[in-house]
């Protein structure tokens, strides 16, 4: 999914170049539409409902006995213990397998996601791309990461070594605040602008650009 066109792109390829034109540090933006696909997560949701459901009839079956009767004509049946077995593993795997599907629709999925669960996997998946595309790669270790993660709502600045022995992880709080403001209401490109002029603003202080600095990252939006 786009979430930006080609002058959101633009907009925000040049706020790297700007911010970029007074310091030697690297800047890096990466949109992602999410940071992992939670299968086991919706597993979870479907074990748990199947065993629920399994638990709620072998201690209350008579409502569900007298609706299956009632459903095949009133008459009373006997139940044996195979029958009764076999409707309780019937319920678990109607239960699962009803909690798989309606969690194919995305808003819902992604709302029964625990919080913690999100941010732990959007930070995850943030260090993966910056070791990928930014760890390392410059010649003074003066990387930054803005890693935007779309359906989990979550924000991540990664820095390279030598900017995260100079600079405390708190400082980028500032460019978070300013950047998410923008992006809560649907302004992304606005958002990462205002993020790379504010963490190109702290680099400036800390890694002030020389007159040979060469750009060694790509100053264009990584969306993956």
């Amino acid at each position: 999914m786009a979430y930006l066109d080609d002058a959101g792109r633009k907009l925000v390829g040049e706020a790297v170049t700007a911010a970029e034109a007074h310091t030697s540090g690297e800047i890096v933006t990466v949109l992602a539409d999410r940071s992992d696909g939670y299968t086991d997560v919706a597993l979870l949701w479907a074990v748990g409902a199947a065993f629920t459901a399994m638990s709620i009839f072998a201690a209350f079956p008579e409502p569900f006995l007298d609706t299956w009767d009632w459903a095949f004509g009133g008459w009373g049946h006997q139940w044996s213990t195979g029958e009764l077995a076999s409707m309780v593993i019937a319920l678990g795997l109607l239960k699962f397998v009803t909690v798989m599907l309606i969690q194919q629709w995305e808003p819902l999925k992604f709302a029964l996601i625990p919080g913690p669960t999100k941010t732990i996997r959007v930070h995850n998946q943030a260090v993966r791309q910056f070791k990928v595309g930014a760890d390392r790669r410059t010649t003074g270790r003066t990387g930054v990461m803005i890693y935007l993660s779309m359906r989990e709502h979550r924000a991540e600045i990664i820095a390279d070594e030598s900017i995260a022995a100079m600079v405390p992880a708190e400082v980028w709080g500032e460019a978070m605040g300013d950047m998410l403001s923008h992006i809560r209401h649907g302004r992304v490109a606005e958002g990462l602008a205002v993020g790379i002029r504010d963490v190109g603003f702290v680099l400036a202080q800390h890694f002030p650009r020389s007159e040979d600095d060469v750009n060694e990252l790509p100053d264009r939006l990584i969306e993956v």
